[in-house]
C-alpha cells in the first residue's frame, strides 16, 4: 500500500469497515494516530504501513489504541514492527493504551515490556512538541513518572 503525502492523515480502503485511522499533525514534530476497530490479519498490514508512514514524516508518534476492540497476533506484529522501525530511525513510537483488549494482549504476549507508553495523547503531543519529558508507564510496575533520558523508556 502506497501513501502518498496528501493521504498521510487517513488509511485506506478497509478504515470504515473494520479499522478507522487517523493521524493528527502536532506541529513538525509529533503525529498522534487514532486506531478505533479491529486489528486483525486483514487490517494489520495496513496499520503497519500507516505507522511508518507517520514516523518517516515525524520524530515522535504517538498512537491512540482506546478505541481498539480486538488485537490479534498480527496486529502485535503490526506494533512491533513500527517500533522496531522507530528504534532503527531514531524515532519515538509511544502507546496510548486504556483499553482493556489491547492492554491484555499486550501484557499476555509479552510484548508490553518493548513499547513506551503515555498516558493521553494530549500529554504526549505537547510534550513531544515541547521537546520536554513525557509522563510514561513504567512497563513492569504500571507506576507514571518522568523519564529523564527517552533511552532508558524503551
Amino acid at each position: 500500500m502506497a501513501l502518498l503525502p496528501g493521504t498521510l492523515s487517513r488509511a485506506g480502503p478497509l478504515s470504515s469497515d473494520i479499522l478507522d485511522l487517523q493521524a493528527a499533525e502536532h506541529g513538525a514534530d509529533a503525529r498522534v494516530v487514532t486506531a478505533v476497530g479491529e486489528v486483525d490479519a486483514l487490517t494489520a498490514p495496513e496499520l503497519a504501513a500507516f505507522l511508518i508512514a507517520q514516523l518517516v514524516v515525524a520524530p515522535v508518534v504517538v498512537v491512540n489504541l482506546d478505541g481498539v476492540r480486538f488485537l490479534s497476533s498480527a496486529g502485535l506484529r503490526a506494533l512491533f514492527e513500527a517500533n522496531e522501525f522507530a528504534s532503527r530511525e531514531d524515532r519515538d513510537l509511544r502507546l496510548v493504551c486504556n483499553s482493556q483488549t489491547a492492554n491484555w494482549a499486550l501484557k499476555t504476549s509479552g510484548l508490553w515490556k518493548h513499547f513506551t507508553f503515555t498516558e493521553t495523547c494530549r500529554v504526549a503531543s505537547v510534550h513531544a512538541h515541547n521537546g520536554t519529558n513525557s509522563p510514561t508507564r513504567d512497563n513492569h510496575t504500571g507506576a507514571v513518572g518522568e523519564v529523564d533520558d527517552p533511552s532508558k523508556a524503551r
